[in-house]
């Protein structure tokens, strides 16, 4: 699997840009990331807060 440009935190950051009510096509583009990609990491971790990633993880393994 290739490795992220962007760490998981960096990618909850990013996300909740558009909580604040920044148009997704203008996250995506300060970002530098296709929009299709914002709602795959949205999809992925949507609700999740910074503090709760590492439990997130615990169950996945080694990949």
């Amino acid at each position: 699997m290739r490795k992220s440009r962007f760490t998981e935190s960096q990618i909850v950051s990013i996300l909740k840009e558009d909580d604040g009510g920044i148009p997704v096509k203008d996250v995506t583009r300060n970002h530098g990331i296709s929009v299709p990609a914002y709602y795959t990491w949205k999809s992925r971790y949507g609700g999740m807060d910074v503090a709760e990633l590492p439990c997130a993880r615990a169950g996945d393994g080694d990949r």
